[in-house]
């Protein structure tokens, strides 16, 4: 089974399971952000990076490291603080585990890969901190330390992408001729 089979099947497990839950609509997206941003990050480096070699590649190597840690620190940074939730829940408020995750996911490609590439994904990661606010499951700089946590993280552990090979598509309409360039690239 492909990788974007097992996602797709994974992301509606997660929707269906929020929806029987009866949360708003903002915390079901926020749910499912917080796995599908790093599972994204994880998978592009798969797709751009994984046919060079037959080991882990480097991007993958440096998102599981900065993710992890990520994860390891939230957790630990919630049992010392014992935060009371906005809503009452519990003491595990700040910071924000969900906020964490997606930002790990949208920071990693934006050090790997590009700020471009990364826009829309601080976008989804942003309505993730978001959702959680408007759940009343954290305050605000809960959502900011969640994001700030992740941000450094992705930054340290994140080397920017340094391509070996180049390709070119192009198509010309007189001639109705497809051109296919690959380049090595030799540094």
């Amino acid at each position: 089974m492909g990788y974007f089979k097992k996602l797709n099947i994974l992301l509606f497990i997660i929707y269906f399971t929020g929806i029987l839950h009866g949360y708003s609509t903002e915390r079901k997206i926020g749910d499912v952000m917080q796995l599908a941003l790093p599972i994204t990050a994880l998978t592009t480096t798969y797709c751009i990076e994984g046919m060079e070699d037959y080991v882990l590649p480097e991007g993958t190597q440096s998102f599981l490291k900065s993710y992890f840690t990520t994860i390891s620190m939230t957790y630990l940074i919630k049992e010392i603080t014992q935060k009371r939730r906005p809503d009452g829940s519990d003491y595990l408020s700040f910071p924000s585990g969900h906020t964490s995750s997606a930002f790990a996911g949208a920071s990693f490609i934006h050090f790997r890969y590009g700020l471009k590439y990364s826009i829309p994904l601080y976008l989804l990661a942003s309505f993730t901190g978001y959702s959680r606010i408007e759940s009343k499951k954290h305050y605000i700089e809960d959502v900011v330390a969640g994001a700030g946590l992740a941000i450094f993280n992705s930054w340290y552990f994140t080397s920017p992408y340094n391509k070996k090979h180049s390709f070119n598509l192009n198509y010309d309409l007189d001639t109705k001729t497809i051109y296919f360039n690959l380049i090595k690239i030799i540094k």
